[in-house]
């Protein structure tokens, strides 16, 4: 009692030990104590311990930390020709898309001022904000002077090799679209490949660096096109004065005619004829002697002789360049294409005098783009044709359609009334059906007899 209280209330926590022999047999084995371990000494850190930083433990030398010494540049050569190659490939693909992109800029900055001084709107940016507070006369010269001045920003690059103009604002046309298609520069083994090929091959067409313009005439849809302008009656007045007759008529380079009316529609409708005023290596694709006579002056002479081989041809068209399939895409679309090579030494003196007459073409088809009723006859009947062709195209295939239709309906109201039979009157109705077959065929084979 005295040592629980003891141990309640305080007092000495320890009593003597007991004597080994005053121990509980049966508690021998928890009387036995161990002495306490005595600490170990802990040994002292180096002195390269010390300078690397606590914790770091000094690791022993071998070669595999040192790897200038377990492998030479000699067994690296795979990897080097490889690391070789990609660069090559890098650098070439970069030079040549540096190279089509300065081509680009330097057509846009030879062709800037044309397409300034003949549009209100070149580029795809819209109005400059500069000129956006100006008015009349002062806004067209601030968008001439503003477009002169950014001309590497009026183009667009669509991919590496492919470029993009747009303008719009002019009379008598709704927009130009211009789209340069240069060489694959940045992929020297496509360049060779198609230099080859059309070497080799009559069919592969040579590849260059290519400038091709359409520009869409109003035709006198301005209403349709152009927003209403309250207070302007000046210029509703001009709709319906920018229309022209609808016909076929081509220059083009000799070398590249065949082509040409391989690949487009519009052109196939034309008769090759070779004009006395002409170089001999240009010529006339038209419908009539007199769009031509209309339309080959001495100024297009001279600057289709001043672009020289570069110049691959000038369309004047209405129809479309794919064939048509349908009467739909019979009807006529007024176009003007341009299509010439750029040079190699990025010298637009020559092309840039033809491009601005080619801008200025619509102005002169208004004019003098009238022909008398005989001539419109013969381009109309060329068009006829083509489409009674594909109007009686497409009744054939509509006749096909509902032969095919009656064929389904018949069938399945074959299939309805068998189902609705018994196995004895189907193996009758089956046997009735084979023996009109039958007669059938003889009756074809006495017919043909």
């Amino acid at each position: 009692m005295a040592s629980v209280l003891n141990n309640l209330f305080g007092g000495k926590p320890s009593a003597p030990k007991p004597d080994a022999a005053s121990v509980d047999p049966d508690f021998a084995e928890f009387s036995q104590t161990t002495a306490d371990p005595s600490p170990v000494p802990v040994a002292a850190e180096s002195s390269t311990s010390t300078a690397l930083g606590a914790g770091q433990t000094v690791r022993p030398y071998t070669k595999w930390y040192r790897v200038h010494e377990r492998y030479s540049l000699s067994e690296f050569k795979a990897e080097g020709v490889i690391l070789s190659i990609i660069a090559a490939v890098l650098i070439l693909h970069l030079f040549g898309a540096r190279l089509n992109r300065n081509k680009a800029r330097k057509w846009i900055r030879a062709h800037a001022a044309p397409l300034a001084a003949e549009f209100a709107s070149v580029g795809f940016s819209g109005v400059p904000l500069a000129a956006a507070d100006k008015k009349g006369d002062a806004l067209l010269q601030s968008v001439v002077v503003t477009d002169e001045a950014q001309s590497d920003s009026l183009i667009k690059e669509k991919s590496l090799f492919e470029f993009a103009i747009y303008a719009t604002g002019r009379a008598n046309v709704a927009f130009v679209d211009v789209k340069l298609t240069l060489l694959k520069r940045f992929n020297p083994l496509t360049v060779l490949f198609e230099k080859v090929a059309a070497f080799f091959f009559d069919s592969v067409a040579e590849t260059h660096d290519v400038a091709e313009a359409i520009l869409y005439p109003f035709d006198g849809k301005e209403s349709l096109l152009v927003p209403t302008i309250p207070g302007a009656p000046e210029v509703r007045s001009k709709d319906g004065k920018s229309t022209y007759d609808g016909f076929v008529w081509a220059l083009v380079h000799k070398e590249c005619m065949k082509q040409v009316r391989d690949d487009r529609y519009d052109v196939s409708l034309t008769v090759t004829k070779d004009n006395p005023k002409l170089p001999n290596w240009l010529t006339v694709m038209t419908e009539s002697a007199e769009i031509t006579d209309a339309l080959l002056t001495p100024e297009l002479i001279k600057l289709a002789e001043a672009a020289g081989d570069l110049f691959e041809y000038l369309i004047v068209s209405d129809q479309p360049t794919e064939k048509p399939k349908t009467l739909n895409e019979t009807t006529p679309r007024k176009r003007i294409f341009l299509k010439y090579h750029l040079p190699s030494n990025n010298d637009y003196t020559n092309l840039v005098p033809l491009f601005r007459y080619f801008l200025r073409l619509t102005d002169k088809l208004v004019q003098v783009g009238h022909f008398r009723p005989e001539v419109l006859r013969k381009v109309k009947a060329a068009r006829d044709a083509t489409a009674k062709q594909i109007e009686k195209a497409e009744k054939e295939s509509r006749a096909e359609e509902l032969a095919a239709e009656r064929e389904r309906a018949k069938k399945a109201k074959r299939d309805q009334e068998l189902n609705a039979l018994d196995a004895k009157a189907q193996k009758k109705y089956l046997e009735r059906e084979r023996e009109r077959e039958l007669k059938r065929s003889m009756k074809k084979q006495t017919l043909r007899a």
